[in-house]
């Protein structure tokens, strides 16, 4: 008997701890839930769920070991009961249960549901009882139409989601070392840049510049001898024998129409 007492000891210290640490990753997600949610990443979630998981599989196995003792058969009577605050209680439950009396008993101790939720079962199951077979075919076959439906939506999702994945790390290379070298070797030291070749300027008889013609009064193309000559036009005599002016002026003036108007 003593030897069994010591084992359920052990068992139940061991499954204390790790009720313990699944409490704490519980808490830890909570906080970053409520606190870090603007900087929270889907990786961090999953890896917080993940050893929240992790927790759960461990008690799970140590409470279905083969040396660990039956809990069910165990039973959990209250020594005392007293309306009066117990700080025992009140730093084990760390703040959450600050007395132990008639009132609360039923609650934490209960083990089956409250007798609102009893009832409401009852009911269920005596509705399921009562419900004609091809009925219930029929609703299960239409929740199992619904299920498959989300359950190809979401397999669709997961598709599309993992092709753009693999896309993004497997894309193309857009761009290129060698080019990046010789363009910076262009920009910075001219190399492999074709010399501009000025554009010959034509010239009339006896060496003077041709000046472009055009249409009287107007800035078109003017086909030789169709209009007045400028006097003041470059590469011209002017009227009283001196040279032209060397400045280029675009500015059409009154002489252009009627140059010897004066």
């Amino acid at each position: 008997m003593q030897r069994e007492e010591k084992q359920q000891d052990a068992a139940l210290e061991a499954i204390i701890m790790r009720v313990n640490d699944l409490k704490n990753s519980i808490g830890s997600m909570l906080v970053k839930l409520e606190h870090e949610y603007e900087t929270l990443n889907w990786p961090t979630f999953l890896d917080n769920f993940a050893l929240m998981s992790g927790h759960l599989t461990t008690l799970s196995k140590m409470l279905s070991h083969d040396k660990s003792p039956p809990l069910r058969n165990l039973t959990v009577l209250p020594l005392l009961l007293s309306p009066d605050r117990d700080e025992e209680l009140l730093r084990l439950t760390e703040g959450r249960v600050p007395t132990f009396s008639h009132d609360l008993v039923p609650d934490y101790l209960r083990t089956k549901p409250e007798p609102d939720v009893e009832r409401q079962m009852i009911q269920m199951e005596h509705k399921a009882a009562n419900l004609a077979y091809e009925s219930a075919q029929k609703q299960v076959t239409a929740y199992s139409k619904v299920v498959s439906h989300v359950w190809d939506i979401v397999s669709k999702a997961r598709e599309e989601w993992e092709t753009e994945s693999g896309s993004r790390s497997g894309g193309a290379q857009t761009s290129s070392v060698s080019d990046t070298h010789v363009l910076v070797a262009a920009v910075g030291m001219g190399k492999g840049l074709k010399p501009m070749v000025q554009q010959p300027v034509s010239s009339g008889p006896q060496g003077m510049m041709v000046a472009p013609v055009g249409r009287p009064g107007a800035g078109g193309p003017q086909q030789p001898g169709s209009g007045p000559m400028n006097p003041n036009q470059p590469g011209q005599m002017g009227p009283m024998g001196k040279a032209p002016s060397a400045i280029k002026t675009n500015i059409k003036a009154a002489s252009q129409i009627h140059p010897y108007g004066r």
